[in-house]
């Protein structure tokens, strides 16, 4: 059982299908960004420990809105997944467009976890959301998500991979796996550390 910060009570606030509903709160955001299929909602029910808060599907390409979910002390947002081929251009466009709106006021996101999967080289759609938000610069935290999959050796030699890739360091990368929570104390502490909260080793 993981020690020290967590999320106990998560609950859905509201779905957003355009700026002019986003919502407004005094609370930090922290949004979760990745391609279609990279794991986003089994992260979130991970991080929350609620296994349905976020819906699972088996279809890629099904989260086509800004999902805000009330996390106590501050509020997560799930943005749409990027990358679905099946998509139409328009329909593509149309998540852009919300994705930019989004961040139009880049002071409104405290954070952003950028997801993609630990077992493949980071896609084009990858890198254009990570030049995104170091163009706009807007802090993030890179997730390499389903690390169950692979060996620890091969979980390292993956993200020494995707670290050149996005020009960071590898111990900046989290590797997580919803199947066995690893890598969820990381990325607490990291909350803890965007919420300027006292860390259990600053409170001994």
């Amino acid at each position: 059982m993981e020690k020290g910060f967590s999320i106990p009570n998560a609950s859905f606030i509201t779905s957003a299908a355009s700026k002019e509903q986003f919502i407004l709160t005094d609370k930090p955001i922290i949004a979760v960004s990745g391609k279609s299929n990279v794991g986003k909602s089994s992260f979130i029910n991970m991080l929350t420990n609620r296994k349905k808060l976020a819906k699972v599907s088996k279809e890629p390409g099904r989260t086509r809105l800004v999902n805000y979910f009330d996390c106590g002390t501050f509020v997560l947002a799930d943005l749409p997944g990027y990358g679905f081929a099946r998509v139409s251009k328009e329909e593509k466009l149309k998540w852009a467009r919300l994705l930019d709106d989004f961040f139009s006021d880049k002071d409104r996101v405290s954070r952003v976890f950028a997801l993609c999967d630990i077992r493949h080289n980071p896609t084009a759609d990858d890198m254009q959301m990570i030049e995104f938000l170091y163009y706009h610069a807007i802090p993030f935290t890179v997730i390499a998500t389903k690390a169950d999959k692979l060996s620890k050796a091969q979980q390292k030699k993956s993200l020494i991979n995707i670290a050149s890739v996005y020009k960071c360091g590898a111990d900046d990368i989290i590797a997580i796996s919803a199947e066995t929570r690893q890598g969820l104390d990381k990325v607490l502490e990291e909350i803890e550390k965007v919420l300027n909260l006292p860390s259990d080793e600053d409170l001994a």
